[in-house]
């Protein structure tokens, strides 16, 4: 048995705001129309999402992840180190003492909706 789930990331306080809702296949175009449905707290709304599969087999008391997406991100654009470091901006002060301690390159700045950042996987897809 195996089902197909998407899972939604939205701005939180602290953490990322997620909700998982199934799907009948990993289709990227269906899956940005359901995001446009999804308001969590504060009308917080997605910055991104992940494709799952769940499978179990016949003896299996629960099912569990066997396929997992890269993350999709929507209304976000990436950002370099240096392009942070180059608008000498004191708002990002904390940003940039966070991408320098973790090593990140590269992150992602949503460009709607509410301000969040984090970094951009090798595999991860900035859809336009």
């Amino acid at each position: 048995m195996k089902q197909h789930f998407v899972t939604f990331f939205s701005p939180g306080s602290f953490v990322a705001e997620d909700i998982t809702k199934p799907i009948k296949s990993w289709n990227v175009a269906i899956a940005r129309r359901m995001a446009l449905q999804i308001k969590e707290r504060h009308g917080a709304t997605p910055y991104g999402f992940q494709f799952t599969t769940r499978s179990r087999g016949a003896k299996d008391l629960d099912s569990r992840v066997s396929a997992k997406s890269p993350v999709y991100y929507i209304n976000c654009k990436i950002e370099t180190l240096e392009e942070i470091t180059a608008r000498n901006d004191p708002r990002d002060d904390t940003l940039l003492h966070n991408m320098r301690i973790n090593h990140y390159e590269r992150i992602v700045t949503t460009t709607k909706g509410w301000r969040w950042s984090q970094p951009l996987n090798e595999k991860d897809v900035v859809l336009p």
